[in-house]
């Protein structure tokens, strides 16, 4: 998480900063657009009235503010709310009970996946927002073991092993049936020839190979192939877990119907969500995408708030929450931040 001693600088007067950071607190807490005169009271700062509405103009000229059309109050822009985390927003660790609770929940897992569930629903629950976190990027995955159990017919179980600890069982169906020493003889092949690499870099190799005419291969390398073709060739399934997504019919300015099939159209597409968080592994800290940041226009009244999660030091991983661009921002980065610190802990343990 950026340090907060090393804050952006802020281009306001001291006692723009001052209004500008009660009123987003304001309205993060009410929802409701804030008027001059509850600024000037909820302050204490000793300025007439028409000084604040002077300043109150000023920031809207900045583009940190806007009018809402039915009310004479100000709400934050996108842009104020980008000011107000960079440059205004004082941000508390979590406190050590709220750490513990959370690494108990992350601790009684003993299944990767299970983990990734967990961290996603545990965030939704305790910000009442939606919780993300995508699956481990198998570019950074390693294949660990790979093992072919003929089930009777021509099925085979493909037990595939990676090095974060993750199992992968699935039947595939052969065109003949496979005695279990051509089997065995065929995952040792195939653990000795894609063992310890990365699980994306066998499927194209793979792939690369089975182009090659088939009678450069003998029956050994066939075999390995031709079962480890349907596994490798399938698609991966969810590349991302999504909790709680019903928490968002709870935010006022959310609950335009229009907005709504947007944003639920997005969780189950999930591609932009996921481009959204790819971008977010490149970062060692929390990142906050507010608004049009996002450069999806269904995200435009929400912000973002993301974390990467790594093992052994590698970023395989982005976690975090979506919800309105009036969010507890205070609350959310460091939940965020330590909740992915976790997970990681987490995956390792239960990859030793």
């Amino acid at each position: 998480m950026p340090a907060k001693s090393d804050k952006s600088p802020s281009p306001l007067s001291e006692r723009a900063q001052i209004l500008l950071r009660k009123l987003v607190e304001m309205h993060i807490s009410e929802a409701q657009p804030v008027s001059s005169r509850a600024l000037a009271r909820e302050t204490g700062l000793d300025l007439s009235p028409a000084t604040i509405r002077n300043i109150m103009a000023d920031l809207e000229e900045m583009g940190l503010i806007s009018a809402p059309h039915t009310s004479a109050g100000r709400i934050p822009t996108s842009r104020g709310y980008r000011l107000f985390v960079d440059a205004l927003l004082t941000v508390q660790p979590l406190d050590q009970r709220s750490v513990r609770d959370l690494e108990g929940e992350l601790g009684q897992v003993t299944d990767p996946q299970q983990a990734l569930g967990k961290a996603s629903s545990l965030l939704s629950n305790i910000t009442h927002l939606a919780g993300l976190v995508t699956i481990p990027r198998r570019t950074a995955v390693l294949l660990r073991q790979i093992e072919f159990v003929p089930l009777g017919e021509n099925r085979v179980l493909v037990i595939l092993v990676t090095t974060d600890g993750q199992v992968q069982n699935r039947v595939v169906n052969m065109d003949r049936r496979f005695a279990p020493s051509e089997l065995t003889e065929a995952a040792n092949y195939f653990n000795a020839t894609y063992g310890g690499q990365a699980v994306r870099d066998v499927r194209r190799t793979l792939l690369e190979d089975l182009e090659r005419d088939s009678r450069e291969m003998n029956q050994l390398m066939a075999t390995a192939r031709q079962i480890a073709r349907q596994l490798f060739t399938e698609d991966d399934g969810e590349d991302l877990m999504v909790s709680g997504e019903d928490n968002l019919f709870d935010v006022p300015e959310l609950c335009d119907l229009a907005k709504l099939r947007g944003l639920f159209d997005a969780f189950k597409a999930k591609q932009d969500l996921l481009q959204l968080l790819d971008r977010s592994m490149r970062a060692n800290h929390v990142h906050i995408f507010i608004g049009d940041e996002s450069g999806y226009s269904v995200l435009q009244d929400c912000s973002v708030v993301t974390a990467p999660y790594k093992v052994d030091g590698q970023v395989i991983g982005t976690l975090g929450v979506i919800g309105p661009t009036r969010m507890s921002y205070d609350r959310v980065i460091p939940l965020v931040d330590v909740t992915a610190r976790l997970l990681g802990s987490a995956l390792k343990r239960e990859s030793s």
